[in-house]
Protein backbone atom coordinates (compact mmCIF):
# COMPACT_ATOMS: atom_id res chain seq x y z
CA UNK A 1 0.00 0.00 0.00
CA UNK A 2 2.93 2.44 0.86
CA UNK A 3 4.60 1.64 -2.11
CA UNK A 4 1.42 2.38 -4.39
CA UNK A 5 1.10 5.59 -2.58
CA UNK A 6 4.98 6.80 -3.19
CA UNK A 7 5.05 6.01 -6.69
CA UNK A 8 1.44 8.10 -7.39
CA UNK A 9 3.07 10.63 -5.17
CA UNK A 10 6.89 10.59 -7.48
CA UNK A 11 4.85 10.12 -10.50
CA UNK A 12 2.42 13.38 -10.52
CA UNK A 13 5.16 15.42 -9.01
CA UNK A 14 6.71 14.17 -12.24
CA UNK A 15 3.94 15.30 -14.72
CA UNK A 16 3.67 18.78 -12.81
CA UNK A 17 6.90 19.38 -13.18
CA UNK A 18 6.74 18.45 -17.03
CA UNK A 19 4.10 20.78 -17.42
CA UNK A 20 5.26 23.98 -16.13
CA UNK A 21 8.33 24.18 -19.30
CA UNK A 22 5.95 23.57 -21.58
CA UNK A 23 3.21 26.33 -20.32
CA UNK A 24 5.88 28.99 -20.37
CA UNK A 25 7.60 28.18 -23.14
CA UNK A 26 9.24 30.83 -25.81
CA UNK A 27 7.79 31.75 -28.88
CA UNK A 28 9.49 29.85 -32.16
CA UNK A 29 9.47 30.84 -35.32
CA UNK A 30 8.86 29.02 -38.64
CA UNK A 31 12.58 27.76 -38.52
CA UNK A 32 12.86 26.71 -35.20
CA UNK A 33 14.39 29.61 -33.74
CA UNK A 34 13.31 31.77 -30.24
CA UNK A 35 11.21 35.13 -31.40
CA UNK A 36 9.87 37.48 -29.26
CA UNK A 37 6.18 36.66 -28.73
CA UNK A 38 3.58 38.79 -30.02
CA UNK A 39 1.64 40.32 -27.43
CA UNK A 40 -1.84 39.60 -26.59
CA UNK A 41 -4.88 40.52 -29.13
CA UNK A 42 -7.07 43.14 -27.10
CA UNK A 43 -10.62 41.67 -26.68
CA UNK A 44 -13.52 43.44 -29.06
CA UNK A 45 -15.73 45.95 -27.14
CA UNK A 46 -18.80 44.74 -26.17
CA UNK A 47 -20.60 47.32 -27.42
CA UNK A 48 -24.06 47.36 -29.09
CA UNK A 49 -23.88 47.91 -32.73
CA UNK A 50 -25.53 51.28 -34.22
CA UNK A 51 -28.59 51.14 -36.12
CA UNK A 52 -28.58 52.47 -39.72
CA UNK A 53 -31.30 52.65 -42.45
CA UNK A 54 -30.80 51.59 -45.78
CA UNK A 55 -28.67 54.64 -46.90
CA UNK A 56 -26.30 54.15 -44.18
CA UNK A 57 -27.33 56.88 -41.83
CA UNK A 58 -27.82 56.23 -38.10
CA UNK A 59 -31.23 55.65 -36.43
CA UNK A 60 -32.72 54.85 -33.55
CA UNK A 61 -33.18 51.23 -32.59
CA UNK A 62 -36.39 49.67 -32.06
CA UNK A 63 -36.87 48.38 -28.78
CA UNK A 64 -37.35 44.75 -28.55
CA UNK A 65 -41.17 43.40 -27.86
CA UNK A 66 -42.60 43.37 -24.61
CA UNK A 67 -43.11 39.83 -23.24
CA UNK A 68 -46.87 39.38 -22.65
CA UNK A 69 -48.03 39.50 -19.49
CA UNK A 70 -49.62 36.76 -17.63
CA UNK A 71 -53.17 36.73 -17.04
CA UNK A 72 -54.55 37.70 -13.69
CA UNK A 73 -54.82 34.91 -10.73
CA UNK A 74 -57.87 34.67 -8.43
CA UNK A 75 -58.48 32.81 -5.45
CA UNK A 76 -61.67 31.79 -3.43
CA UNK A 77 -62.22 32.18 0.05
CA UNK A 78 -60.29 28.80 0.86
CA UNK A 79 -57.23 29.87 -0.88
CA UNK A 80 -58.10 27.36 -3.78
CA UNK A 81 -57.32 29.19 -7.77
CA UNK A 82 -60.29 30.08 -9.19
CA UNK A 83 -61.23 31.80 -12.41
CA UNK A 84 -61.38 35.72 -12.05
CA UNK A 85 -65.16 36.78 -12.41
CA UNK A 86 -66.48 33.73 -9.56
CA UNK A 87 -68.56 34.86 -6.87
CA UNK A 88 -66.04 35.33 -3.72
CA UNK A 89 -62.78 35.00 -6.31
CA UNK A 90 -60.57 38.23 -5.17
CA UNK A 91 -56.79 39.06 -7.14
CA UNK A 92 -54.14 37.21 -6.02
Amino acid sequence: MRQLLIAAIVSLGLVSGLAAPVAAAPCKDAKGKFIKCPPPKPAPPATKTPCKDAKGKFTKCPQPPAAAKAPPRCKDAKGKFTKCGTPGSKAA
